[in-house]
């Protein structure tokens, strides 16, 4: 066992991966990099293959036989992004876990403004971009998200959230406690904390490959964070509800005194069908979204797993490290 690492406050980078077969090898080695220039952090890398269908991980294989700090978790079908985070971050050891993506569009050489926001006393720092370097599909995503995790999960508008974030092992372990499915990692790090804060790195543009979110997976993962994590959508039908109700009998009160003055006026049966149609409609909406809660309520009560680890390969990690690499 080496002293060179003891007393070392420990840096775990949680890394999803899907599709990263060619990207991931150069993410690892800019993490090394960096880390080397910062020598006052020990470090470790777990990489969470979201049973990706090329080789990815097959290239997390032959990663962690070279480096014995590197640990590779294998999910035996794909889970989605937030779930893979979970799984990474309840493997890692580090006093700061910091997530990334696997493309390498989020630069792990300037983790150390992360860093050094939490030395500030932060408890939770998102990488924030000047010009994102996604498709527009992916920005039209990322602002829909926004907007629903402010109004919904009660976000700061301030505040800008993105995959590169690092957090305290405190808040990790509060969003840890968090073992039901559909897991929405933004709204755990708002549960735990409101102590975060924003930096400003550079955003590259993708050199290989696309984007693996598509309108139905952003569409789910919006649905998980205002369905887990907010009763806001059923109020806000409640609210619809009285709203429609209120209407319905003013027009009810408008008709009676139409007729009443305008003996000679007909009652409209387009109007009425309008009013069916519409209320209808509404009323089919609100039960698809009590049926979505006490849907997800039964999940969870038959305890579906959020995921489900095939294999863990390699993992010496703090303590257990040698002073070189295998």
């Amino acid at each position: 066992m080496s002293t060179e690492n003891l007393g070392k406050e420990m840096i775990s980078f949680v890394i999803p991966c899907y599709r990263s077969e060619k990207t991931i090898e150069g993410v690892v080695d800019e993490i090394i990099d960096t880390m080397n220039s910062l020598s006052e952090y020990d470090y470790e890398v777990v990489l969470v293959n979201d049973s990706s269908p090329d080789n990815t991980i097959g290239t997390i294989r032959t990663l962690c036989e070279k480096h014995n700090f590197i640990t590779g978790v294998d999910l035996a079908k794909n889970f989605g992004q937030h779930a893979a985070l979970m799984a990474g971050m309840r493997i890692s050891k580090g006093d700061i876990i910091v997530c990334l993506d696997d493309d390498g569009q989020t630069p792990a050489n300037e983790v150390g403004k992360l860093l050094g926001k939490l030395k500030e006393g932060y408890d939770v720092c998102y990488a924030s971009y000047g010009k994102k370097q996604h498709s527009g599909f992916r920005n039209f995503g990322s602002k829909v998200n926004e907007l629903m995790t402010r109004v919904m999960l009660g976000k700061p508008k301030e505040l800008y959230i993105s995959s590169y974030f690092a957090a305290k092992r405190f808040v990790v372990n509060d969003m840890l406690r968090y073992e039901q499915p559909y897991s929405y990692v933004i709204g755990l790090v708002l549960r735990a904390t409101k102590n975060i804060t924003n930096v400003e790195v550079n955003h590259r543009a993708r050199e290989i490959g696309s984007s693996g979110y598509t309108l139905a997976k952003l569409f789910s993962l919006w649905f998980n964070g205002f369905t887990a994590f907010s009763i806001k959508p059923l109020r806000i039908a409640t609210l619809i509800g009285c709203v429609c109700a209120c209407g319905g009998f003013l027009y009810g009160i408008y008709t009676i005194v139409k007729k009443l003055v305008l003996v000679d006026v007909q009652a409209g049966f387009s109007a009425l069908m309008s009013v069916l149609v519409f209320i209808g409609g509404m009323i089919m909406l609100m039960l698809g979204m009590i049926g979505e809660y006490v849907g997800r309520m039964y999940l969870c009560m038959n305890n579906s797993p959020q995921y489900v680890i095939r294999e863990v390969i390699g993992g010496k990690t703090g303590s257990e490290r040698s002073g070189t690499e295998s």
